[in-house]
């Protein structure tokens, strides 16, 4: 599916919790792990991958089974290098500010964030264990 404003953010969540339910992933994956990452991933992409431009778009594939959750979250930017742009908001000289979260929740929240070079754009692949 393909999104271009932070309004189609919930949709876009939703359905892939629902497919995660239908998999009998962990209470805790599907109220917190799932909707928190991917929704930093996906307004992440909007925001700052397209620079909140409507006429660009974010591409979203999930695939999901009984063991795994594997969500691309492609958008149209000039890319990023993942390990640079991932601070600790827990760090004295952070607590005050507002940005630069999205990134550290992902990782704490995922079994792995990986991003990867697109055609156009950056890849954000965001991978989960479905907990027992």
């Amino acid at each position: 599916m393909e999104i271009s404003d932070v309004a189609e953010i919930e949709r876009v969540v939703d359905l892939v919790r629902r497919e995660c339910e239908l998999m009998q992933y962990a209470a805790r994956q599907l109220m917190l792990n799932v909707p928190v990452a991917l929704t930093e991933a996906l307004s992440n992409a909007i925001l700052y991958g397209n620079a909140d431009d409507p006429s660009k778009t974010v591409r979203v594939r999930a695939r999901v089974d009984d063991m795994v959750l594997i969500v691309d979250v492609t958008d149209e930017g000039p890319g990023f290098d993942i390990n640079e742009c991932t601070t600790d908001p827990t760090t004295p000289d952070h607590l005050e500010r507002e940005d630069g979260r999205g990134l550290f929740l992902m990782r704490k929240l995922m079994d792995s964030v990986e991003r990867f070079e697109g055609s156009p754009g950056n890849i954000v692949r965001l991978t989960l264990r479905r907990a027992s």
